[in-house]
């Protein structure tokens, strides 16, 4: 039977579900179920460039991992959600880059969470501007 909507729970909920029969993995969630009233934020993809137009951290995908986090959680809060509510990442790194690098850096710039969001992620030929090297975006869900 399909999950519907509990009109005696009308806040809404979020729930993380990793079903049987698909490896569980503690840094991605495999199913986000979004119930009843919320506000979903999406967020563009997001590159290594400062509040002024700058390119930031030519070569360095641990510098740029970092540049883009911080444009990522600027956008959360723009839009009344924060690190908390990501439900989902997609994830764009350029074929050579160092996943291993870019992957450290994301560690000590976000939160741990105790239900870490679905993601998805790939090696891509290139992005926006040939100095990038990572580019992310973001789907977070405040339960109302």
């Amino acid at each position: 039977m399909a999950d519907q909507f509990d009109p005696a729970n009308p806040t809404g909920s979020v729930r993380y579900v990793d079903p049987e029969g698909l490896h569980k993995n503690p840094a991605f969630t495999n199913v986000v179920v979004v119930e009843g009233p919320a506000r979903t934020v999406y967020v563009g993809g997001q590159n290594a460039v400062d509040s002024s137009g700058n390119k930031v951290g030519k070569g360095d995908i641990a510098a740029q991992t970092e540049q883009v986090l911080a444009n990522v959680r600027a956008a959360l809060a723009a839009g009344g959600s924060g690190p908390e509510h990501v439900i989902k990442w997609n994830l764009f790194v350029v074929e050579g880059a160092s996943l291993q690098e870019g992957y450290s850096a994301f560690q000590r710039a976000w939160i741990a969470a105790p239900n870490p969001p679905g993601i998805t992620m790939a090696f891509v030929a290139g992005l926006a501007h040939p100095d990038f090297l990572v580019e992310m975006d973001a789907i977070a869900v405040v339960p109302q």
